[in-house]
């Protein structure tokens, strides 16, 4: 029963249309190489196959600041910058930390660092592998995070 399964989804696969696979496969853009992939429909002949449409990513939107950390990789800021709105002691593994401009950022490295400050400023920075850093004025190290809200 199983080996009769493995086939059925070998051969579903093998009808997709192989021009529209090797049209997918020359995009460079990966969300858009995606979507082009999964706009190939299965299980039909390649003849009745229904043309694949390929849409460029849209513009980039007008404020990225508030799109950082969940926007397209076409759209990427390398930095932006906010505050901590009061007094902040430092943060723990896991915590998430509110900025001035709305964002809500989880500390997901592991690290922890106790500090007295006053409204300090933050910029997060793009590192490898698409890791973000929380650069707060004042604090030893940049700890790794990751958007929340």
């Amino acid at each position: 029963m199983k080996v009769l399964f493995a086939l059925m989804l070998v051969s579903t696969a093998a009808l997709a249309d192989d021009a529209a696979l090797l049209k997918c496969r020359q995009l460079e853009d990966g969300p858009v190489r995606l979507a082009c992939y999964n706009a190939i429909p299965l299980g039909q002949p390649a003849s009745n196959a229904p043309a694949v449409v390929i849409t460029a990513p849209p513009a980039a939107k007008p404020d990225l600041v508030q799109s950082f950390g969940r926007e397209a990789q076409a759209e990427r800021l390398q930095t932006i910058e906010s505050s901590i709105v009061g007094e902040f002691d430092g943060w723990v593994s896991n915590q998430r930390i509110r900025l001035a401009n709305g964002q809500v950022w989880r500390i997901v490295d592991g690290s922890d660092e106790m500090l007295s400050l006053t409204n300090p400023k933050v910029k997060l920075e793009r590192g490898a592998m698409g890791a973000i850093y929380m650069d707060i004025d004042g604090a030893k190290t940049s700890p790794r995070v990751k958007r929340e809200k």
